[in-house]
C-alpha cells in the first residue's frame, strides 16, 4: 500500500525542480499557477531573490506548483498509484489538487490569499513558534495552559513522538520555553518564522479563508485525503471546507495521520515535493515504511524502479 505525502512551508529552496526544467508537464504546472496569481513562480523559484521566495504569500503557491508538478510528472511516467494522500499544512492543498478536489488554478489563488491572511493576522514580531524535542504532548499542553495568562500559546504541529511545535504570542512562547526547561526539557528552539501558524491567533485569517472557500467549487476526492485537523478523510464539500478553515487555527496532527496510514496498511511512502522532511518523519513514525523522495530526477527514477 502506497501513500503520497506533500510537504508544507519550509521545504521550498532556490533552484527546486531545476532538473525538471525541460519537462513540459512541470513547466505547465508552474505556468498555470503563475497565471492564476500573476506571479512568475518558476523564475522566482530559480532566480529569486530568495527573500521573495521565502515570503509567505509567494512560498505557498510556489511550493504548491512544485508539488503538483511532481505529482503530474509521476502520473505521466506511469508510476504506481497511491491508496491515500496526505499533506502537512500547506501540503494539504497539494494533496487535494492531486485528488481532483481543487483545480491547480483555484488552489494557487486560495493559498496566495491564505498566506496573505496569515501574515496580516499577526503583526511582525508579535507571534513566534518553537520546536520542542523529546517531551510528552500532555506535558507541553499542561505547560502552555499554565503560562498562557491572557495570551495564546499551544501545540501547533504534532510532527512525531519526539517533535512538537508550539505557537502563539512571542512572549508566551518564551514563557513556555522557560517552564519546559525548568521541568527538564532541554531542547526548545525558536523557529525562524514570521507567522505563528496553527494556533488561535490565526482565527482572523481563517475567517477570510472561509469566505474565499465558499466561492470555490470542490469535487469528491478521487483518492482519499487525510486531513490535518482530524486525520480523517472527507468527501462532502462542506466537510472539506471546514477541515481547511480549522486547519489554520488548530494543530496539524501529523502523528495521527501517520497512525491512520499505518492502520490502512500503508508500507510505502513517497514525498511529493522538494526535500524529504516528511519522509524522515514517516520512516520514524510508521512501521516498515519504505520511502522515496521525488524532488530530483534520480530520486524519482529510483522510486519508479523499486515500485514498478
Amino acid at each position: 500500500m502506497l501513500a503520497f505525502v506533500f510537504p508544507g512551508q519550509g521545504s521550498q529552496a532556490m533552484g527546486m525542480l531545476s532538473e525538471y526544467a525541460d519537462e513540459v508537464v512541470v513547466r505547465d504546472c508552474f505556468d498555470r499557477a503563475s497565471a492564476a496569481i500573476d506571479v512568475d513562480l518558476w523564475a522566482l523559484s530559480q532566480q529569486g531573490p530568495e527573500a521573495d521566495l521565502n515570503a509567505t504569500t509567494n512560498t505557498q503557491p510556489a511550493l504548491l506548483a512544485a508539488s503538483v508538478a511532481l505529482w503530474r510528472l509521476w502520473q505521466q511516467k506511469g508510476g504506481a498509484q497511491p491508496s491515500v494522500l496526505a499533506g502537512h499544512s500547506l501540503g494539504e492543498y497539494s494533496a487535494l489538487v492531486a485528488a481532483g478536489v481543487l483545480s491547480l488554478e483555484a488552489a494557487a489563488k486560495l493559498v496566495r490569499l491564505r498566506g496573505s491572511a496569515m501574515q496580516q493576522a499577526v503583526p511582525a514580531g508579535v507571534g513566534a513558534m518553537a520546536v520542542v524535542l523529546n517531551a510528552e504532548e500532555d506535558l507541553i499542553n499542561e505547560v502552555c495552559a499554565q503560562v498562557a495568562r491572557d495570551e495564546v500559546v499551544s501545540a501547533a504541529n504534532l510532527n512525531s513522538a519526539g517533535q512538537i511545535v508550539i505557537a502563539g504570542h512571542a512572549t508566551a512562547v518564551e514563557r513556555a520555553r522557560e517552564e519546559l526547561n525548568a521541568r527538564g526539557v532541554k531542547r526548545v528552539m525558536p523557529l525562524p518564522v514570521s507567522v505563528p501558524s496553527h494556533c488561535a491567533l490565526m482565527k482572523p485569517a481563517a475567517e477570510r479563508l472561509a469566505e474565499a472557500l465558499a466561492e470555490v467549487e470542490l469535487a469528491v476526492p478521487a483518492i482519499p485525503v487525510l486531513h490535518n485537523v482530524d486525520a480523517q478523510t472527507h468527501e462532502s464539500a462542506d466537510e472539506i471546507r471546514r477541515a481547511l478553515v480549522e486547519q489554520l487555527y488548530r494543530p496539524v496532527r501529523w502523528v495521527d495521520c501517520m497512525n491512520e496510514m499505518s492502520a490502512r496498511g500503508v508500507d510505502r511512502v513517497a514525498e511529493c515535493g522538494p526535500g524529504k522532511v516528511l519522509l524522515g518523519l514517516c520512516k520514524r513514525g510508521m512501521n516498515a515504511a519504505q520511502g522515496f523522495a521525488l524532488g530530483t530526477a534520480d530520486q524519482m527514477q529510483a522510486a519508479q524502479e523499486q515500485w514498478t
